[in-house]
């Protein structure tokens, strides 16, 4: 697989995951609403662990620039299919203002892992040289 196809399929996984819990998880969401929004971090967060792993563990040179780049591909990726999803004529009604605060700002997880992870690689890489 391609570069470019590989970082959006991942970007595609890394939203997908988190949706299909919280359809599964959804029953929670009015009586245990904290309970149901930290679920949904941690799964945010394990599933842009995941897939940066199988990402960058591919690349040879250049992690801190892979990073940013899926990290903010990723972010983009969700925030568009969430958009989709979520805004007042679509299929689970949500104002703007509401997305951003409820499910948005979570998805900046994703290119915080990501450029994470990239420091992290290049610094292990410069203490070996």
């Amino acid at each position: 697989m391609n570069r470019v196809l590989r970082i959006l399929v991942f970007g595609f996984l890394v939203w997908l995951t988190p949706f299909l819990v919280s359809l599964v998880i959804y029953p929670l969401r009015i009586p245990f609403y904290p309970l149901f929004e930290s679920i949904m971090s941690v799964i945010v967060t394990i599933s842009a662990v995941i897939f940066s792993y199988f990402y960058l563990k591919n690349i040879e040179t250049s992690f801190i620039r892979e990073g940013v780049i899926i990290g903010g591909i990723w972010f983009i990726i969700s925030i568009i299919i969430d958009l989709f999803l979520f805004l007042p004529s679509s299929p689970m009604h949500m104002s703007l203002s509401n997305y951003i605060m409820g499910i948005g700002l979570k998805y900046l997880i994703i290119p915080t892992i990501t450029i994470g992870f990239g420091y992290m690689i290049q610094n292990k890489i410069r203490e070996k040289i």
